[in-house]
């Protein structure tokens, strides 16, 4: 019998709701390795040795950051040398020795299980076990088993950082278009009009320019490097905007721009929302992919700026009735600023409905990612996905393997998040607290 007297935990009561939803419980161990995955592509799927040793010498290729070894007088690129011809005295190969993107030009279109040729110290030769592709390889030979594992990193990336992006944008918009409404929120006319002008300049200082730091960033596959680079935009983008605000109020000393003024930002965003609804998404995103110069910072950043549209109805909906709660009153009355209202007291609790939306979200980011790989725009040429993958079985029917393994993973991921969506939906009902 449970104690009376110990304390109600909504969050330990959801979790045990969620681990009776069998599916979805499955489904987070699977996206944890799918994560898993992602994140140590890199050492699972390379052609460079994880561990060798050469005249001597002991390298560990996979791990350096050096571009080329100078061995008593031999000079090895690590990224054009065949390691595989290499005489090493002693070697770890990664699970899956070729990198994405790599080709092998002796088996090229080699099914999974036909006979495979292998380029060896002495010539080709029957392909070793160890060496074969076990699930075929594409019209240049790239090995599709290593192009399904990088490309795990590439969806879940895309998925999570535009989610990311969409969630950011969803639950402010949508906060302050329920807590605020129409008529709730006032500032003085000089504030408004120089704290709108410092969004445009803080986004074209904080991001526009600072597009090719960004994307540098991202190409080295290294989260650090594009994290710093995002938070240095995102310190810009504020630090602008707060100038502006700051000026806005020296103006405002002046008597035209002293007035105060409503700002309508229910009636914004909910207008905002309902021309991006009912703008067809794919078509949307087509459009901007077409102009934007391929890359997969900018595909994140248009798949999450157009994604936010159902975090946002949610935290609106929920804002609503929070907004009229007592404690809500209470922090008004106590004379709480409303920031701290907001996000503090409020976002905690009327954030459930978004993270089921979210969890939505990411499944249905990665399909546009894939859609969008599949027709050649979005992401740049060389970058490995499994749209690019399945939009690679197009020009060979043969090869069905092209189509049938990306195809389960893009299916098996998409499933797995939706799952995870419905047991998330099912452990935070509000009636289950009841």
């Amino acid at each position: 019998m449970s104690n009376p007297n110990q304390s109600f935990s909504f969050s330990a009561y959801a979790w045990s709701q969620f681990k009776k939803n069998k599916p979805a419980y499955l489904s987070l161990y699977i996206f944890l390795v799918l994560a898993g995955i992602a994140l140590f592509a890199p050492f699972l799927a390379n052609d460079q040795p994880l561990y060798a040793k050469y005249k001597g010498h002991t390298l560990f290729p996979a791990f350096s950051f050096q571009k080329v070894y100078e061995l008593d007088g031999t000079t090895i690129q690590l990224d054009i040398a065949d390691w595989k011809k290499m005489e090493l005295d002693q070697v770890i190969w990664a699970p899956v020795p070729y990198s994405p993107g790599k080709s092998d030009l002796l088996n090229i279109y080699a099914g999974p299980g036909s006979d495979q040729l292998f380029n060896g110290p002495s010539g080709a030769e029957e392909m070793p076990g160890r060496f074969r592709h076990f699930l075929g390889t594409s019209k240049r030979g790239e090995d599709l088993l290593s192009g399904l594992i990088h490309g795990t990193r590439i969806s879940l990336t895309i998925g999570i950082f535009s989610m990311g992006i969409a969630t950011i944008l969803g639950l402010i918009l949508g906060a302050m278009a329920g807590y605020f409404g129409d008529d709730k929120l006032k500032t003085k006319r000089g504030i408004f009009w120089l704290t709108l002008l410092g969004l445009i300049v803080a986004y074209f200082y904080g991001f526009m320019t600072r597009g090719f730091e960004l994307a540098d960033g991202l190409a080295n596959s290294a989260f650090g490097a594009f994290f710093i680079q995002f938070l240095i935009s995102l310190l810009i983008f504020i630090s602008i905007i707060f100038l502006f605000n700051r000026l806005g109020k020296l103006l405002s000393n002046l008597p035209f721009f002293k007035e105060s003024v409503s700002i309508p930002v229910d009636s914004l965003v909910s207008r905002f929302i309902e021309i991006l609804i009912s703008t067809p998404r794919l078509v949307l995103i087509i459009s901007i992919a077409a102009i934007a110069k391929p890359s997969i910072l900018i595909l994140m950043v248009i798949i999450g700026s157009t994604s936010w549209t159902e975090i946002a109805r949610f935290t609106r909906a929920e804002f609503l009735k929070i907004k009229n709660l007592e404690y809500i009153q209470a922090g008004q009355a106590l004379g709480f600023n409303e920031v701290r209202i907001i996000f503090k007291h409020a976002l905690p609790n009327g954030i459930a409905p978004a993270l089921v939306a979210i969890a939505f979200g990411i499944a249905s980011a990665i399909l546009v990612e894939s859609g969008l790989s599949f027709l050649g725009i979005g992401v740049p040429p060389d970058v490995v996905t499994w749209g690019s993958l399945v939009n690679a079985g197009r020009e060979n029917f043969q090869a069905w393997w092209l189509v049938i393994y990306p195809g389960l993973a893009i299916f098996i991921t998409v499933t797995i998040y939706n799952l995870l969506g419905e047991g998330l939906r099912d452990a935070l009902d509000p009636r289950l607290k009841k």
